[in-house]
């Protein structure tokens, strides 16, 4: 396959509520260097891309507040490669845009869709898995995502059931599932008939223009109004025009759960989807006591489990505390248990809901 021909689209729009109140609306967590690495995990998600897709060939698709904060990170970066969306409309009407976006530019796109707030511990492994793929969908007309080997009986991830066995590596997909309860993630795990859905996607540009056009009509029909424009100075009036009318509907739901053509590749590269301050917690060095302290001065007396971040040079003294998130970031400090991570964002609703976007 012709290199120039493969592109990726970095999704990086998202507001991360559930990392609240390190992630803000003015600065979301895929822009934080959460691992004290001196990287961003936007930077880090270019990155892992180098020699696997040109670097002109990268589209950043984002909310239009944060143009600013990805040329800052990423000044190599053009204008011409962030598309900035006028409204927030979730996963399938910006998968659209980039597809119509990019097949406007080159109707040969071989088309990586990537989030870019996604932890991946073994970097060789991540990219051979890549050019695996990219070179199964030069060769098949399918919708294809990677489905990660789960480790462990997660209750955070949405999960993939593998179908009939195309070869070594791929297969037809069965069925999607929604996050499950732990009993049901352990029969998952058990059954091995089960992946992790990364949502990490490859297509050609036209076979999901097609599949949208044919299973989300009312999505493709904002693009197509705009399709003349694509690739022209006028594309971000008409998608200014067109893009807060679309439906508010994620790929999975709209296309992927939908489709026939729709195959896994399988795939084990150390991967978390970095969404929780508990896969934070799983991914970060512990101390003796098993508690994360991230990048945080902390003096822990009987307390085990925690995660502690605390930004700037504000010191930390705990006794008896156990499994609890503390994360302080400015005007706001959150603790919660961490086994209530998971209505971390309901709390910040209730919050926007007593103070507007004061604290968000």
């Amino acid at each position: 396959m012709n290199n120039s021909d493969r592109y990726c689209v970095i999704m990086c729009g998202g507001v991360g509520s559930r990392f609240w109140p390190y992630s803000r609306a003015d600065k979301p967590k895929q822009f934080i260097d959460f691992l004290g690495t001196g990287q961003s995990l936007l930077q880090l998600t270019v990155e892992r891309l180098k020699g696997v897709v040109p670097e002109e060939n990268l589209i950043l698709l984002t909310n239009e507040q944060y143009a600013s904060l990805i040329k800052e990170q990423l000044p190599q970066v053009k204008d011409a490669q962030i598309l900035l969306e006028p409204a927030r409309r979730n996963t399938a009407p910006c998968n659209a845009w980039a597809a119509y976006h990019i097949h406007a530019l080159n109707p040969k796109a071989k088309i990586m869709v990537a989030p870019s707030d996604h932890l991946i511990l073994r970097r060789e492994d991540f990219r051979h898995s890549v050019l695996k793929a990219f070179d199964f969908i030069e060769r098949n007309d399918v919708l294809l995502t990677f489905g990660v080997k789960p480790n462990r009986p997660e209750t955070g991830y949405g999960y993939i059931q593998v179908g009939e066995a195309i070869d070594a590596d791929f297969s037809h997909v069965k069925t999607f599932t929604e996050k499950p309860n732990l009993e049901l993630a352990k029969v998952f795990l058990e059954s091995g008939e089960f992946f992790w859905n990364s949502g990490m996607f490859f297509w050609k540009s036209e076979s999901i223009i097609k599949a949208i056009g044919t299973y989300a009509p009312e999505v493709a029909a904002c693009f197509e109004a705009a399709r003349e424009a694509m690739g022209t100075p006028e594309e971000q009036a008409c998608i200014d025009a067109n893009y807060p009318s679309c439906p508010n509907i994620s790929i999975d739901y709209a296309v992927m759960e939908k489709a026939p053509n729709v195959c896994v590749e399988r795939v084990d590269f150390g991967w978390t989807d970095l969404g929780t301050w508990g896969a934070l917690y799983d991914v970060s060095p512990k101390t003796r006591d098993g508690n994360v302290t991230q990048n945080s001065k902390t003096m822990l007396f009987d307390s085990h489990d925690n995660v502690i971040a605390v930004k700037g040079d504000k010191l930390v003294v705990a006794s008896g505390l156990n499994d609890y998130i503390v994360a302080d970031a400015d005007d706001a400090l959150l603790i919660v248990p961490r086994s209530e991570e998971q209505k971390i964002r309901n709390y910040v609703n209730e919050v926007k809901m007593t103070f507007g976007d004061k604290y968000l």
